[in-house]
């Protein structure tokens, strides 16, 4: 089990449980340790060296076994990383001369020369058919053998393993912060959670549970332990089962149900029960997911429990044999008699669908006595409202045009976008119609949003701020985030520094053939193409690309190789387009991160240390977007992640075709403000004894709140600490 659990806690925390062994002289063996570790980019804390030095050699060693393991998959470091091109990023050929050679060597070989023959006569060559095209030529072995050793430099990553408590506490306090998150956490974050759900359902249990999903996750353990069931809606029950079937919990993607055995299937129906005797107008929730409510009916036999009536009733009302009116379907009913004020006084029984409707009801009236109703209602209901939905609509208001008049001309108006993003990352762009939010109300609203997100923050005391986090979009849903090492939520804005910016992908196909394509695209300020690399374009001023791979059964590594300095544009956008074979969620594994050094680094084409993000591609779409980069007005690059994956052909994706969409989709989202630490701590400062900009060397001897993307060495054990892997504690409740 510390297997399992072990690397849960290194990769959520950066802490290393206590090590447990018997005593001894480990300290050699914990400097080499430290050593192995320095070469991925990662360090002993002193506390966590000297307690590793106090342990015997084989306990230190099977420390460090496991550690490395998992630091190594963190980073992208567990595969190997070959180039089609040895020298990559030098000698790479221009796209037609390799082209050519790869034709000559095609006529050369028997085997293939009468059908390239034959091609030629007709003036188009498939690629693909070339003997030399697409797959390696030389060994792993040999590209190492072909590159000087990476020279150490100051700018190389460095993360430091902290130590931590006993390995129970830290399960422990794991579980209790995932469970009890008051944001929804992301595919990783759910995977996690479920295992420790199971480990830890005899334990301390979180005081409250505000996201169903993570309540699916925990109802799964307490289901098999025994224990009573949180729930209080029929849907709470309808993610049970989809969680039972190891299906979606979120009820986005259809689950295909599992039968279920008699003790699970009682346990669900006496759940169903108990919600609708309590409360019989919770039937009207059934109706959003009136088909999956038909097949979990078929899987639990109601009628095979006569004392349990109200159960039956779910599924009478999704077969409709049974009316079940729908609190939505009475405010459209308002709203359809232009009722507004009626609408938004029904609507405080509903606090969150209230703040979720405000900008339509605002638009909807009619006069100001309606406008003044609206925002009054707004805020009365503001305490019992979810923080990240305070957070979300502040975000909204915020980006509002007050009078589209008044911030562009009517030309450039009838140009506005919108942008939209679902949780799975999939996004798309329409024509902004709606007519502008008045400036009082919105300025009204902020202002309560305001007071309200103030009032529920806890006084910091001493807040110490790293002024790299301060950019950083608030993670107000695990799913704008993808799983990963140094991976920022969507809209967050990170710098960049170094000479060499190199991008890689790497993914390994399950079953058929698969061909991922890694490219970059350079915008100028006004969104247009300057110029792009990808296998079309091998070499360019910007820089290099490192070859086409197409087929991946031990799996395969394309990379792009940048010189900020020559780069012409004013945008990067690198993208991962399938041009064939197994889709994102389909593969056995597949990632993109990118890389950063000094030009007199040299090293191999992939350099652990030098790595600045590793980034999983789990999303829905043929075109991956994972991030961009954009270059200020001082002249400084930054990271601007976007997490966006685009529905592309079902085949034969290029940069060439999606060069217009890709641009449209960056400008929404580089021209959107996005809510940021920012913005809640300067909210925390109000309450906070002191506020200190952290120069990235002292630390006070005081407990401090901390914020930053790293944790320093030697803060006060008493101190709060916030990082990007726990950004999520931000969020109040």
């Amino acid at each position: 089990m510390v297997d399992r659990l072990e690397p849960l806690v290194i990769r959520h925390a950066r802490r290393l449980p206590l090590p447990s062994g018997p005593a001894g002289q480990g300290g050699v063996v914990a400097r080499q340790f430290d050593g192995a570790l320095l070469s991925v980019g990662f360090k002993l804390s002193a506390e966590l060296l000297e307690r590793l030095s106090g342990l015997s050699e084989e306990t230190v060693r099977q420390v460090a076994a496991r550690t490395l393991d998992t630091v190594r998959e963190m980073v992208g470091d567990h595969v190997r990383h070959n180039a089609y091109f040895v020298d990559f990023p030098a000698n790479v050929p221009d796209t037609f001369d390799f082209w050519t050679r790869c034709i000559a060597g095609a006529l050369a070989d028997d085997a293939s020369h009468d059908r390239t023959l034959a091609q030629l006569s007709t003036g188009v060559v498939d690629l693909l058919t070339l003997p030399s095209y697409g797959t390696y030529q030389h060994t792993y072995a040999e590209v190492l053998a072909a590159h000087d050793e990476l020279i150490a430099a100051a700018g190389d990553r460095m993360t430091v393993l902290h130590l931590g408590g006993a390995l129970e506490d830290e399960v422990t306090a794991l579980y209790l912060a995932l469970a009890g998150s008051t944001t929804p956490l992301g595919e990783e974050g759910l995977r996690d959670l479920r295992l420790l759900a199971g480990h830890c359902a005899d334990g301390p249990q979180p005081e409250a549970i505000p996201v169903r999903e993570n309540r699916a996750v925990v109802n799964l353990a307490r289901l098999d332990s025994g224990a009573d069931l949180l729930v209080d809606t029929v849907t709470d029950v309808l993610r049970l089962a989809c969680a039972l079937s190891d299906g979606d919990v979120t009820l986005a993607e259809p689950t295909r149900l599992r039968s279920l055995s008699r003790p699970v299937r009682r346990a669900l129906i006496g759940a169903l029960d108990t919600v609708v005797a309590q409360a019989p107008a919770k039937l009207a929730d059934v109706t959003a997911h009136r088909e999956m409510f038909k097949r979990l009916g078929e899987r639990l036999h109601p009628h095979e429990y006569p004392r349990r009536p109200h159960a039956a009733d779910v599924f009478a009302v999704a077969r409709g044999e049974k009316r079940a009116r729908t609190f939505d379907s009475r405010v459209e009913e308002l709203l359809g008699a232009n009722d507004v004020t009626g609408a938004a006084r029904l609507l405080t029984a509903a606090p969150g669908k209230l703040f979720r409707s405000l900008d339509r009801l605002l638009r909807a009236c009619r006069t100001q006595e309606e406008r003044d109703a609206v925002v009054t209602a707004a805020e009365q209901v503001a305490p019992q409202v979810a923080g990240r939905v305070l957070l979300s609509v502040r975000e909204h208001f915020h980006n509002r045009a007050e009078e589209v008049e008044e911030l562009e001309g009517p030309e450039e108006a009838d140009e506005r976008r919108r942008v939209f993003v679902n949780r799975l990352g999939r996004a798309w762009v329409t024509t902004d119609t709606r007519p502008p939010v008045l400036p009082p109300e919105r300025k009204r609203l902020i202002a309560a949003l305001d007071a309200e997100t103030r009032h529920r923050l806890p006084a910091p005391g001493h807040l110490l701020i790293d002024p790299d986090v301060l950019d950083v979009a608030l993670p107000l849903s695990g799913k704008a985030t993808a799983a990963g090492l140094g991976v920022l939520p969507r809209g967050s804005l990170s710098p960049v520094d170094g000479e060499l910016l190199r991008f890689f992908v790497y993914w390994k196909q399950t079953s058929i053939s698969t061909d991922y394509d890694l490219s970059a695209l350079m915008l100028d300020a006004s969104y247009a193409t300057v110029s792009w690399l990808s296998y079309t374009s091998l070499t360019e001023v910007e820089g290099e690309h490192s070859g086409d791979i197409v087929d991946a059964p031990d799996g395969a590594s394309e990379f792009i190789n940048l010189r900020l300095g020559a780069v012409r544009g004013a945008f990067i956008v690198p993208q991962v387009n399938i041009f064939s074979g197994e889709g994102f969620e389909d593969v056995e594994e597949s990632f993109f991160g990118f890389m950063l050094r000094e030009a007199e680094q040299r090293g191999r084409p992939f350099e652990a240390r030098t790595v600045r993000m590793k980034s999983e591609l789990r999303g829905p779409g043929r075109v991956a977007l994972p991030l961009a980069f954009l270059r200020g007005s001082d002249g400084r690059w930054r990271a601007k992640w976007l997490h966006l994956y685009l529905k592309g052909n079902p085949s034969h994706n290029q940069i060439e075709g999606n060069r217009v969409s890709v641009a449209t989709l960056l400008r929404g989202i580089v021209e959107r403000d996005f809510l940021t630490v920012r913005y809640l701590t300067g909210l925390m400062a109000d309450h906070a004894t002191a506020t200190t900009l952290w120069d990235g060397k002292t630390v006070p001897d005081e407990p401090v709140t901390y914020i930053g993307l790293e944790r320093p060495d030697g803060l006060h054990p008493d101190s709060r600490i916030i990082t990007p892997e726990n950004l999520r504690d931000l969020i109040p409740g």
